[in-house]
């Protein structure tokens, strides 16, 4: 963007309609032209992070889980929009009773999502859509989630986020403990309704890895389709790398991590 900073980018030639106050009049003196100063001006773009704290996240139980992962993730992404003079807060879903911290420029508030992400847990069976709904009115919208949850659910109001002129970024949250299941026989129990099991033996290992890239990229499409930006994140890898992909993916409102 271009406006009247103070810092000069260039010169433009005065024309008929330009505003009179940024003619530089020094030049005019030297050139007999008139000259009006450009300079950046930026603009500040509100931004929610919404981080799915429900059940599944909390998978596998020892180790590196989803939940740890989307956290490191979500202040990341909170410490370099705050960087970038933009205000940030965030939102964590729970059945125990929400937490959020609205969006805010001052000093000390990515401490305060640190705080607020480090003493939550995951569990229950809370659904994002409705936050995703409340937060539209957040020009940039990041969901951190395994997408364990009634995606189209989840894709409307996404959708209408954009249509609306907003920015969205989904990152999916994926185990490497999903992606390479242990080579034994073993009972998974859905985190989040614990009546839904099935026994997981050798014999079935392939079809589950062939149905679950088959449903990462019908996610991933879905996501593109519907206007929103979307980065696969694997706990194997650092946080900050993962951070680095979202805010320098081609076309974002982001600026550079400086």
């Amino acid at each position: 963007m271009r406006g009247s900073a103070p810092e000069l980018a260039e010169y433009k030639l005065y024309r008929q309609g330009d505003e009179a106050r940024r003619i530089d009049w020094k030049l005019l003196a030297r050139s007999d032209r008139a000259y009006i100063r450009l300079a950046p001006e930026r603009a500040t773009l509100a931004t929610t992070i919404l981080v799915d704290s429900s059940a599944s996240m909390a998978f596998p139980e020892s180790g590196n889980s989803k939940w740890d992962f989307a956290r490191r993730v979500a202040i990341g992404l909170a410490a370099v929009a705050h960087r970038g003079g933009d205000p940030v807060g965030i939102t964590l879903p729970s059945d125990g009773g929400n937490r959020y911290l609205p969006p805010r420029t001052r000093r000390g508030v990515v401490a305060e999502i640190a705080g607020l992400v480090s003493g939550a847990q995951a569990g229950g069976e809370q659904s994002l859509s409705p936050f995703i709904a409340v937060a539209h009115a957040t020009p940039r919208l990041a969901i951190v989630s395994d997408f364990l949850d009634d995606l189209e659910g989840v894709l409307r109001p996404v959708r209408a986020h954009v249509a609306a002129g907003g920015e969205v970024h989904l990152i999916h949250v994926v185990a490497m403990e999903e992606l390479e299941p242990p080579h034994r026989s073993m009972v998974a129990v859905d985190p989040e309704n614990t009546a839904l099991q099935r026994t997981f033996a050798e014999a079935v290992r392939i079809e589950y890895q062939t149905a679950f890239r088959e449903w990462r990229e019908g996610l991933a499409r879905m996501a593109l389709q519907a206007g929103a930006f979307y980065t696969l994140a694997l706990t194997s890898e650092p946080a900050d790398r993962v951070v680095r992909r979202v805010v320098t993916a081609p076309g974002a409102a982001t600026r550079p991590i400086g």
